[in-house]
């Protein structure tokens, strides 16, 4: 059976001390131990036993019976004490002690909002750059009284609640003692300051909503939810801060037939198995308008041509992606007396033997030459 410590011990305080004594032994054991500050082993039992202590010396008739007879005389009082368990943090006992402890507001100017505009812009807008001209609702200091909330010819007055200083204090007690409760001032809302005839335009906000149309230089080489920020245009200062900034994130619209993987595009191209056997020449489209390439004779399905240089210009560095045209070979499924009689005379001169192959789909064969270009034509 374990023997429990001596109180006093626990507080390490004399049979004698006085309230106040207790008062600042607890306070400061309790720092000590609380387990968000004290992460030793045995820390949170230690700080339910400085409760408990406390709870039982704090008390003029609890101390006394402990006093005449020791833990027996006080079986049972500390279990109903509040070990702050309920707390998150230590910072909690701390806001519950000191009310407000750390939470006042800061004044003075402060900086404006950040705001957000989405832009849509087509695939080429992405590749090669534009600028765009937009129009957004935002907040803007009102004209009629420069941002004081008061009708002309008026003034602001320092709120007789607060005395101008945008807080309230209230003295509370607690366990440790008296502490002051520092709150926002209901009144002013932290201003400091009243509006007996507040301004007829903003009705004394102090700002009103105003449409404002805005130029957007968009990069070349931008790609879906890039933000363009726009400096200085976002919401007004308050108490003569600097305005926020404005974030332009861009949405690029899906192409017809380009696909994008980085700065490189991608091309899908059809040909039929007569090109693919013999070779041709086929025209290509690309951003730059359309291009010769050739395909040599043997072409397999899944093959990769890149055209170099034709693709998104990088970002933050000179030079572009490439183009990379990805070759299927069209099999018809519908074929004329005279294709199917041709087909049947080659088919001839082919055979049929067979050769095993790897199990690989097409789309296993994509992503082997999209990722390693390994099938590449030189």
């Amino acid at each position: 059976m374990t023997t429990k410590r001596d109180y006093y011990e626990i507080l390490n305080v004399s049979r004698n001390a006085s309230k106040e004594d207790l008062k600042s032994a607890y306070r400061r054991m309790a720092r000590k131990y609380h387990p968000d500050v004290n992460k030793d082993d045995g820390a949170g039992e230690r700080f339910k036993e400085i409760n408990e202590a406390y709870e039982v010396l704090s008390n003029d008739s609890t101390r006394s019976a402990y006093d005449r007879f020791g833990h027996a005389g006080v079986q049972g009082a500390g279990a109903g004490f509040n070990d702050f368990s309920g707390f998150g943090s230590v910072a909690d006992i701390f806001e519950e002690f000191f009310g407000g402890f750390g939470s006042r507001q800061r004044r003075g100017p402060r900086r404006g909002a950040d705001l957000r505009y989405d832009l849509s812009i087509t695939f080429e807008e992405a590749v090669f750059g534009v600028e765009k001209e937009i129009e957004i609702r935002r907040p803007e200091i009102c004209p009629q009284c420069h941002g004081s909330g008061a009708e002309p010819g008026t003034s602001p007055v320092r709120c007789t609640n607060c005395s101008g200083s945008g807080e309230v204090r209230q003295m509370r007690q607690s366990f440790l003692g008296s502490f002051v409760n520092v709150t926002t001032c209901p009144v002013c809302n932290g201003s400091g300051e009243t509006i007996s005839s507040p301004c007829t335009v903003c009705n004394g906000k102090k700002q009103i909503q105003q449409m404002r149309t805005l130029n957007v230089k968009v990069p070349p080489g931008v790609d879906n939810d890039t933000q363009i920020r726009l400096s200085g245009e976002g919401s007004p200062g308050i108490d003569a801060g600097p305005p926020g900034n404005l974030f332009v994130v861009l949405h690029v619209e899906k192409h017809e037939y380009f696909r994008r993987r980085g700065d490189d595009i991608l091309l899908e191209m059809e040909i039929n198995i007569a090109q693919a056997t013999l070779g041709d020449e086929i025209n290509i489209p690309t951003v730059n308008g359309q291009e010769t390439l050739k395909i040599p004779a043997g072409t397999q399905s899944g093959t990769v041509f890149p055209l170099r240089g034709r693709g998104v210009p990088h970002l933050r560095r000179s030079g572009r992606g490439d183009q990379m045209v990805i070759i299927q070979v069209a099999i018809p499924k519908k074929m004329s007396a005279e294709q199917k009689k041709l087909m049947e005379q080659l088919a001839e001169t082919l055979g049929k033997e067979v050769i095993p192959q790897q199990d690989k789909s097409i789309l296993g064969q994509l992503k082997d030459v999209l990722g390693d270009f390994l099938n590449t034509a030189q």
